[in-house]
C-alpha cells in the first residue's frame, strides 16, 4: 500500500479540511476508545477507587505526554512550510533533525518524570487509599515516554505532508490491540491497573512502528549521504516552534494538575465522577483536535506557498465546520450523556448514584459551552500553522490563569460546583488572547499586500 501525501494549497478549503480532518477524526475517536475501554475495564472489575486511581493520575500524565506532543506539534510546523514550498532537500533534514531532538526530548521527559511522581501526587493531595496504584500507574506509562514521542513524531511528519489516513490506521491497529490486551491483562490474568497501563504502551508501540514504515515509503523522503547531517540552524529553528506549544502543553497541565487537586480534596467520590466525565473530554474534544491539525497543515502550507488570502478564507471555512460539529456533539452528550456514563460504573447502588450525578452535571456544563473550545482550536492551530508559536502560548498562560482562579476561588462561593466551570472559563480566556493575535496577523497581511 503507497502513502498518500496531499498538497492543501490549491482546491476549495472546506472540502480539503474536511477530507484531512475526516481520518484523523476517526483516528482520534480510536484513540479514545481505548482510553475509554482502560477506564471501563478498571471501573467495572476493580471498581469505584480503582476509577479514582485512574483518574488522579490524568493531568500529570497528560502533562509529561503534551511536552513531547507539544514539541512534535511545533517541529511539523515547518516541515508543512517547507512541503508547501516545495523544497523537499530541506524537508528531509527537517525531518532527519527533527528526530535527532526528538529522541533527546523524550528521554530528558522520562527521568523527569519518573523522579518526579510521587512527589507531585502527594503535592496534589491525593488519598492514602487510591495513591499506590496511581503511582504503579504512571511509572509504568512514563517508562514509555520514548514510545509516545515516536508516534506522535511519525504521526506529524504523515499530516504535515497531508496524510491524514495512516495515521488512521495505525490508531484502529493500536486501539484494536489495547482493547484485546485490556481484557487479557486486567481481566483474564488480574494484572489490575499495571496491566491497563501496559496494555496502552504496547499500542501506541505497534502504532508507531506502523507509521514509521509508511513515512519510509514516501518516495520525496528518501534520504541520501549528505541528508544525514545534524544542522544547527535548522535545530535552532525547530525549537524555537517546538518549545512554545511545549510550554503551552505544560502551563495548561499544570492549571489541570491544581483544578486536580482541588478536586482530590472533595473525596473519592466526587474523584471518580470527575474522572468519568474527564475521560469523555477526548471524545468531546476530538473533532476539534482533527479540525486543529488540519488547520495546522493548511495553514503552514498556504504560507510556503505564499498564498495568504487562502488561509482566511479556510479560517473561515473551518470556523463553520466546526461550530455545527460541536452543537452535534452537545446533543448527543445531553441526550446519551447518561448512558454512557454509566459503563464506567459499578458497585454499590448508592455510590453509583452519587457518582453519576456528578459526572453527568459535568458532562452536560460542558457540553453546552462546547463551541468555545472548538474555535480555540481553528484559531489556535491556524496561528501554530503560519509560524507564529508565542502567542498560542501567551493564550496557555491566559487558560492556566482563568482555571486555577476559578478552581481556587468559584468553590469558597459555589461549593463543588465551582469547580465544573473551571475549563469553560479556561476556553474563554485563551479564546480572547487568540483571535486577537488572529486578527493583528490579518490586519499585517493586509498591509503587506497592498505595500
Amino acid at each position: 500500500m503507497k502513502t498518500k501525501i496531499t498538497s492543501m494549497i490549491e482546491g476549495n478549503p472546506s472540502k480539503l479540511i474536511l477530507t484531512f480532518a475526516f481520518p484523523l477524526m476517526i483516528g482520534n475517536i480510536f484513540q479514545q476508545l481505548y482510553t475509554v475501554v482502560d477506564t471501563m475495564v478498571v471501573g467495572q472489575a476493580l471498581g469505584v477507587s480503582a476509577l479514582a486511581a485512574l483518574g488522579a493520575t490524568d493531568w500529570l500524565n497528560w502533562l509529561c505526554s503534551g511536552l513531547v506532543q507539544g514539541f512534535a506539534q511545533g517541529f511539523c510546523i515547518l516541515m508543512a512550510q517547507e512541503f508547501g514550498a516545495g523544497n523537499y532537500k530541506r524537508l528531509k533534514r527537517v525531518i532527519l533533525n527533527a528526530i535527532f531532538l526528538s529522541a533527546i526530548c523524550a528521554l530528558l521527559v522520562l527521568v523527569a518524570s519518573e523522579t518526579l511522581a510521587q512527589p507531585v501526587l502527594k503535592l496534589l493531595h491525593t488519598p492514602d487509599d487510591i495513591i499506590g496504584n496511581s503511582l504503579l500507574y504512571l511509572r509504568i506509562i512514563f517508562l514509555g515516554m520514548p514510545i509516545i514521542m515516536a508516534y506522535n513524531l511519525s504521526a506529524s511528519i504523515l499530516r504535515a505532508l497531508g496524510d491524514g489516513r495512516t495515521p488512521l490506521h495505525a490508531m484502529i491497529v493500536a486501539a484494536i490491540t489495547n482493547i484485546i490486551l485490556d481484557f487479557i491483562f486486567v481481566l483474564i490474568w488480574g494484572w489490575g491497573i499495571a496491566g491497563a497501563a501496559i496494555a496502552t504502551l504496547l499500542a501506541q508501540l505497534l502504532s508507531s512502528v506502523y507509521c514509521f514504515y509508511f513515512i519510509r515509503k514516501i518516495e520525496i523522503l528518501k534520504t541520501e549521504k549528505d541528508d544525514l547531517t545534524l544542522d544547527t540552524g535548522i535545530c535552532t529553528k525547530l525549537l524555537n516552534l517546538g518549545y512554545p506549544v511545549a510550554f503551552q502543553n505544560t502551563v495548561i497541565f499544570i492549571g489541570g494538575m491544581i483544578v486536580q487537586s482541588v478536586v482530590n480534596s472533595f473525596g473519592v467520590l466526587f474523584i471518580a465522577g470527575f474522572t468519568a466525565t474527564n475521560k469523555l473530554y477526548g471524545v468531546l474534544e476530538c473533532a476539534a483536535i482533527s479540525y486543529g491539525y488540519s488547520m495546522t497543515t493548511y495553514a503552514g502550507q498556504n504560507l510556503g506557498a505564499g498564498s495568504i488570502p487562502r488561509i482566511r478564507k479556510g479560517v473561515r471555512s473551518a470556523i463553520v465546520i466546526s461550530l455545527f460539529t460541536s452543537l452535534a456533539i452537545t446533543v448527543c452528550m445531553l441526550v446519551f450523556g447518561r448512558t454512557i456514563l454509566g459503563w464506567f460504573l459499578s458497585g454499590d447502588t448508592d455510590q453509583v448514584s452519587a457518582t453519576m450525578e456528578i459526572a453527568y452535571h459535568y458532562l452536560s456544563i460542558m457540553s453546552i459551552f462546547l463551541p468555545i473550545l472548538y474555535l480555540l482550536y481553528i484559531i489556535r492551530s491556524t496561528l501554530q500553522g503560519v509560524g507564529d508559536t508565542i502567542m498560542p502560548m501567551v493564550s496557555g498562560i491566559a487558560e492556566f490563569v482563568m482555571r486555577v482562579g476559578t478552581a481556587l476561588l468559584l468553590p469558597l462561593i459555589m461549593g463543588q460546583e465551582g469547580i465544573f466551570y473551571a475549563e469553560i472559563l479556561a476556553w474563554t480566556g485563551a479564546d480572547i488572547i487568540l483571535l486577537a493575535a488572529y486578527f493583528y496577523h490579518c490586519t499585517k497581511w493586509k498591509r503587506n499586500a497592498s505595500a
